[in-house]
């Protein structure tokens, strides 16, 4: 900060040199010596003063209208120092859809930490994609995992790692339980429960119904995929969601899938960081351990037939 021009701001607002020492908690002559020793450097007088007023000359407030902008960038400028220290020092922290931060991410980042000992462990916020973006952009998180599409973003790197495919399911007494494929057309009148609107999964489902024309007219939604597994075993309608959000309902029947014939429901899991980060180093790890175990994670995934 330049005490000189924070000192000639602050007179030439007040138009007193007592209240400017006051305002600034400093001596009256130590307000005269600032101005004086401005006036000097660029041999210019700034402040036309009597033992009445004070009074800003024609270079004065020429000078004041500039010396102001420059002090509101300093403060932004300070601002904007103290939020990436407050950043720097928090715990690394990643967020997650969903999908992959309840059923994916904590096998990766147990076997993560078992190999990286002395590794940062990062905390995980579970929040849904659109969430997750906004956490992103005010510096709250460090990396993203998300489910939904996300369009070029100038202040995001995006990078797609993996396919997922949403499959209908329904109860293990569902009318079609026993069916592999069905024409959509046939679940029409079925009661549909769902995510909520502003999820990556319900983002995707929107887009397929629309593609294919089709407009059920019963739709419940629900935040948590546990009430939806729950209320589908229940027999209260079918859903769509990702096959890895049922592997336990699969592999004990509960819960039967079915696909939509010619009609695969796919997406893709990216992952994001923003374009400036003092947590690069940090993250870099756990991208590498991410990219590197899904790839394993997939290919060792079994759920049977009806996968």
């Amino acid at each position: 900060m330049d005490y000189h021009l924070l000192t000639f701001v602050t007179v030439a607002e007040k138009l007193n040199f007592t209240r400017a020492a006051e305002s600034l908690h400093i001596t009256q002559s130590a307000v005269t010596l600032s101005i004086k020793a401005l006036e000097k450097k660029y041999n210019v007088t700034f402040l036309d003063r009597t033992n009445k007023y004070v009074k800003l000359t024609k270079a004065g407030e020429l000078f004041y209208f500039h010396a102001k902008k420059i002090l509101s960038e300093y403060k932004e400028v300070n601002d904007l120092i103290e939020h990436l220290s407050e950043k720097k020092s928090r715990p690394l922290t990643i967020g997650s859809s969903f999908t992959f931060g309840e059923y994916l991410l904590p096998k990766i980042m147990a076997k993560n930490v078992r190999i990286n000992k002395n590794q940062e462990k990062p905390m995980i916020s579970i929040r849904n994609s659109n969430r997750i973006v906004d956490q992103l952009l005010r510096g709250e998180i460090d990396l993203g995992i998300i489910d939904s599409p996300l369009k070029t973003h100038p202040h995001l790197s995006i990078t797609p790692f993996k396919e997922d495919e949403l499959v209908i399911i329904v109860s293990k007494n569902h009318r079609f339980a026993n069916e592999t494929f069905v024409e959509l057309s046939d679940l029409y009148e079925e009661t549909w429960i769902l995510r909520e609107e502003d999820s990556g999964t319900r983002q995707i489902i929107n887009q397929f119904f629309h593609d294919q024309a089709f407009s059920p007219p019963v739709i419940r939604s629900f935040g948590s995929i546990q009430i939806i597994k729950e209320s589908i075993e229940a027999d209260l309608g079918i859903s769509i969601l990702s096959k890895y959000a049922i592997q336990k309902e699969i592999f004990m029947g509960s819960l039967k899938i079915l696909r939509i014939k010619n009609r695969p429901i796919t997406r893709y899991f990216s992952y994001i960081i923003p374009e400036f980060s003092f947590k690069q180093h940090a993250v870099s790890p756990l991208i590498k351990a991410l990219t590197k175990e899904n790839k394993r994670l997939y290919q060792n995934i079994n759920l049977g037939n009806n996968m």
